[in-house]
């Protein structure tokens, strides 16, 4: 970890993200696609950040990426050690530390609580439009995902290190290899491979596999070559640090705020249309276009002239059927890319 004694003392969030099965395919086949996966939850937490203190902050992140799950089987799912909140830049102000003055580093915004539900809607947007722009995944299929009440993505940040050895701790179980060598068994009357997984006492299961099959698990696992699993973003990032040497700030010198909790905004009125009507109200109905909200107009009056002057009706059309996706489009994108 980066040596920073003020902000080890800030405590860190230990959060797991994880994505619907139905998109592990496309991070199976194309592993570099892991890299703009965890780029995506790096951003989550920001923008969580900003809707909750109204500021962009920059947080310390320790992000590592993890392909396998207990039965050494496939299972993409990322782990971050994030600092409790983060720094507010723009807020740079002169401090006195030890009789000298020094500009801090800005503001720092502390968070003692993520409301993992909403911070996973954050993470779930992010991958699905990055998956649309790569033309690996469709928007309508993007906006039905959404609109399941179990989407299949997952934030859990309850863990908290408030010491240096808790946040080692959690950095361990962070680094943790695929497979622990206590749990495997070799059954040499049968030629197979037995691994035992699960938690410690009467929870535990061993499957039995071909010792080919247990081979082809493990290797699966391997990165290639230059693919970097660990990633420090945010105040742990090294651009970040030059950046603070060079305009001679103190990185050390943060003026904390504590952040009070408040209730974060329910849907948008255009997030409920498109769940309710499957209709995008914010659509050109001309040419498609995206469009943006510029006033809201409250007086009935000028409400009517509008209407009128536009020779609007309120007569609306029927709305168009529901899509029903199957696993049937998931098993043509995995048969139409490329083994490695």
């Amino acid at each position: 970890m980066p040596e920073n004694p003020r902000i080890k003392s800030l405590g860190f969030s230990g959060m797991a993200y994880k994505q619907g099965k139905m998109l592990r395919v496309f991070f199976k086949y194309k592993r570099r696609l892991l890299g703009d996966l965890c780029r995506c939850a790096l951003r989550s937490p920001i923008r969580y950040f900003e809707v909750v203190t109204g500021s962009v902050l920059t947080p310390g992140v320790i992000a590592a990426i993890q392909t396998f799950g207990d039965r050494i089987n496939l299972h993409v799912h990322l782990h971050f050690l994030v600092t409790e909140g983060g720094v507010d830049e723009a807020a740079v102000s002169p401090v006195l530390m030890n009789r000298k003055r020094f500009m801090s580093a800005g503001v720092f915004h502390k968070i003692p609580r993520v409301d993992d539900s909403r911070l996973a809607e954050i993470f779930a947007r992010e991958v699905l439009a990055f998956l649309v722009g790569r033309e690996l995944l469709s928007p309508d299929w993007a906006e039905s995902l959404l609109s399941w009440p179990h989407s299949g993505f997952n934030v859990h940040s309850l863990v908290r290190a408030k010491t240096k050895p808790e946040a080692e701790r959690v950095g361990k179980y962070m680094l943790r290899p695929v497979l622990a060598l206590e749990r495997l068994t070799f059954l040499e009357s049968e030629g197979k491979v037995g691994y035992r997984w699960g938690r410690d006492g009467a929870g535990q299961e061993t499957e039995v596999m071909d010792y080919l099959e247990f081979i082809a698990r493990v290797t699966s696992h391997i990165p290639d070559k230059g693919q970097v699993m660990v990633r420090y973003s945010g105040l742990y990032a090294n651009a970040h640090r030059g950046k603070v040497k060079k305009a001679s700030l103190s990185p050390t010198a943060f003026r904390i705020v504590e952040e009070e909790l408040r209730r974060l905004p329910s849907k948008g009125w255009a997030a409920m249309l498109r769940k309710v009507y499957e209709v995008d109200p914010m659509t050109c109905l001309k040419c498609g276009g995206l469009m943006k909200v510029v006033a809201f107009i409250t007086e009935v009056a000028v409400m009517d002239r509008i209407i009128d002057h536009l020779k609007l009706t309120f007569v609306a059309a029927k709305p168009p059927r529901s899509h029903v996706f199957t696993e049937v489009a998931l098993m043509e994108a995995e048969e139409s890319v490329e083994y490695f």
